[in-house]
């Protein structure tokens, strides 16, 4: 079968929904994935490398902090960061989550929480990807309640002490600098931010091997045994577990657009596929019943997640956001991402396995993505006690 070039998927005309700047980003986004990604993304799958290669041209085209202003930062606007995300994620998940994590879990918490100078140190060189960064919340025993993290910082004249342990951080082994999220012992054990420089004695990343999903990512543990920090390491404007939540507000945002991007790299993959794969009377596999109801359920589904993604996109940018329409975008998005992946599989058979297809390779990354930065779970509960009042946690 012939490889496919992407066409794009828009049922609805929702291109006249979106300013002429808004669909330049997104094209320019979509040709740097065709151009540059595809190419190279199954063979990285196989190794299970990362194509750093690619950080200096995606910091070129200003996709680190996009929707951040000065710095170096590109001052997009939040429905034109998204669409980046939509297109880094068709090209494959993991490499929109090293973009998520470097935007919206590093620059944007020293950006909207950091002081004078930690900007002005990190933004511009973090803008230009000469400088990378993880986010170091989740630990092994603390997924979905951060509150019961373990990780201390211990004040010691002007230096702060961290010892601790991190779990599923993406970049971690590349990282210059970790967002790293501590109970400060001399603020009653308030959760505090802390940029920790990944060079400090004590400090520790190990990749996670293994893995079925994100092979294009990299995925580490953090260890911190007396890490040892200046004062001014600490992000001043940190206070409690509403600031690591801030931040992954800011990241689900990003994954509510990313996910379309993988669902439309396999419904386009599959519509494509049924019109040339031929079955029984010599007809394309496209002219049955049950192949039609699946097309059909996906484009509809991914039609309705455009508009659900567009619109928190605009409340964003109009300062209306809240965290409930957030979560409502990040959980249908990818549960309807995932759904569209098994059945475009389905759809291409036994060739469905195989990755001279993107298919299978989009459904084992969405898995993750459907747990990680809040579970499915999770945020169902977060618009249930939105809807209802009453806190199910």
């Amino acid at each position: 079968m012939p490889a496919f070039k992407f066409r794009g998927v828009d049922f609805i005309e929702l291109d006249s929904l979106m300013s002429d700047d808004e669909r330049l980003v997104r094209d320019t986004a979509r040709r740097f994935v065709e151009e540059n990604l595809v190419p190279i993304i199954e063979q990285c799958n196989r190794e299970g490398r990362f194509p750093r290669e690619l950080v200096s041209p995606m910091a070129d085209l200003g996709f680190f902090g996009a929707n951040l202003q000065g710095y170096g930062c590109a001052g997009m606007s939040n429905v034109e960061y998204g669409l980046v995300m939509q297109e880094l994620e068709r090209g494959d998940s993991g490499i929109r989550s090293f973009c998520s994590v470097q935007s919206s879990l590093v620059m944007f918490p020293i950006y909207a929480l950091g002081s004078e100078e930690q900007k002005e140190k990190w933004l511009p060189t973090m803008a230009k990807g000469e400088k990378i960064g993880c986010f170091g919340l989740t630990e092994p025993d603390f997924g979905s309640n951060p509150s019961g993290m373990r990780t201390r910082a211990k004040k010691v004249g002007n230096e702060y002490v961290l010892n601790g342990e991190k779990m599923w951080i993406t970049s971690g082994s590349i990282a210059d600098v970790a967002v790293v999220w501590a109970k400060s012992e001399a603020d009653n054990d308030r959760i505090r931010g802390f940029l920790v420089e990944t060079n400090r004695p004590g400090f520790k990343a190990s990749d996670v091997h293994g893995k079925w999903s994100l092979r294009a990512s990299v995925t580490s543990g953090l260890s911190l045994q007396d890490v040892h920090i200046p004062a001014e390491n600490v992000l001043p404007k940190s206070d409690g577990l509403k600031s690591p939540l801030m931040c992954l507000n800011q990241a689900r945002f990003g994954i509510g657009f990313g996910a379309i991007g993988a669902a439309m790299s396999c419904y386009d993959t599959a519509l494509q596929y049924s019109k040339l794969r031929k079955q029984f009377r010599d007809q394309p596999i496209a002219s049955h019943q049950l192949v039609q109801e699946k097309l059909a359920w996906m484009i509809t589904e991914i039609t309705k997640a455009q508009l659900l993604a567009l619109q928190v996109g605009r409340l964003k940018d109009a300062g209306k956001v809240q965290h409930q329409h957030i979560s409502m975008a990040k959980r249908n998005n990818v549960w309807m991402a995932l759904e569209c992946a098994r059945m475009a599989r389905d759809i291409l058979g036994g060739n469905g396995i195989a990755d001279d297809y993107p298919v299978i390779r989009h459904m084992m990354n969405l898995e993750s993505v459907k747990t990680y930065e809040g579970t499915h779970d999770i945020h169902a509960l977060i618009i249930g006690e939105n809807v209802t009042g009453i806190s199910a946690f």
